[in-house]
């Protein structure tokens, strides 16, 4: 099987219209609250509460709501791995799930990886073996590395590149993405 980056559920149905941040306590007007849901989820280690349109993609919270531009948004078709990111534990392209199925969740993010002002070791490898060229694609293809480490699939470079394939490099930087992804699982 391939690298199942797992998709959350559904795909969001159109597009995602934001609705006011809870903290705010405003009702804009207009607003329409039966299409409305409060979604409460712990994001980098933090709490935090948004009130949003159900039809609101997770990629499109995290960006525009919670303020965290690390996770890309790519083909938002799910096809690229741009917008990977961890939801309690499983990597998952959050351009597919809407936001509104991960009450309560742990969601970790690209900006949430590095500890005490030291890079995550996955981060630190990228940089060593020089595994991005434009950048746009890492995000994704360290979060989903993170997930493939973690999910005890890095054994060789051949399986590394399967439960990896769910990542584009438009660049073709995959030989030292590998090279990377099994430099941190040694670290790991």
């Amino acid at each position: 099987m391939g690298a199942s980056l797992a998709v959350g559920g559904a795909v969001a149905a159109g597009p995602a219209v934001a609705g006011c941040d809870r903290t705010d306590n405003d009702h804009h007007e207009g607003h329409d609250e039966s299409h409305t849901a409060v979604v409460h989820v712990q994001i980098n280690g933090q709490h935090r509460e948004f009130t949003v349109d159900i039809r609101t993609s997770l990629l499109d919270m995290l960006r525009e709501r919670a303020g965290l531009p690390g996770t890309k948004k790519g083909c938002d078709q799910g096809a690229c791995g741009a917008c990977t990111v961890l939801v309690n534990g499983r990597r998952i392209n959050s351009c597919l799930t809407l936001a509104v199925m991960h009450d309560g969740a742990q969601i970790t993010t690209i900006e949430g990886l590095a500890r005490d002002g030291r890079l995550h070791p996955l981060q630190q490898a990228f940089i060593d073996e020089d595994a991005f060229q434009c950048g746009y694609c890492t995000p994704g293809q360290i979060m989903s590395g993170v997930g493939c480490i973690g999910e005890g699939h890095t054994g060789s470079p051949a399986e590394i590149r399967e439960w990896m394939s769910g990542n584009i490099c438009r660049c073709g930087a995959y030989t030292n993405i590998v090279n990377a992804v099994a430099t941190g699982a040694r670290a790991h």
